[in-house]
């Protein structure tokens, strides 16, 4: 199949989305990762778990800046990890 001509300006938005797509897909990882973690050291009962909680709500939040999930959906993760976070000190 030949390739088709392209404008400048359709090139240039193929490189906008590709930059655009990498770096909303490496906030999504790392806030995933972030709260993965977070959950591990909840689970462990961790004496660091407030710093990891802390550093996956930061995770979130810029995430959710960059446009990588939606701002709710941060929110509510948020809430969640802070929720199973106190059931989990309420028990020890």
């Amino acid at each position: 199949m030949a390739t088709k001509k392209r404008k400048r300006s359709a090139l240039k938005r193929i490189r906008q989305t590709q930059r655009r797509t990498t770096v909303k897909t490496i906030g999504r990882s790392a806030a995933r990762t972030a709260v993965r973690t977070a959950r591990e050291a909840i689970a462990k009962g961790s004496e660091a778990a407030a710093d990891v909680i802390a550093a996956a709500a930061s995770a979130l939040d810029r995430a959710a800046k960059r446009g990588a999930i939606h701002k709710n959906s941060a929110r509510r993760r948020r809430s969640r990890i802070a929720k199973a976070s106190a059931k989990a000190k309420k028990k020890s």
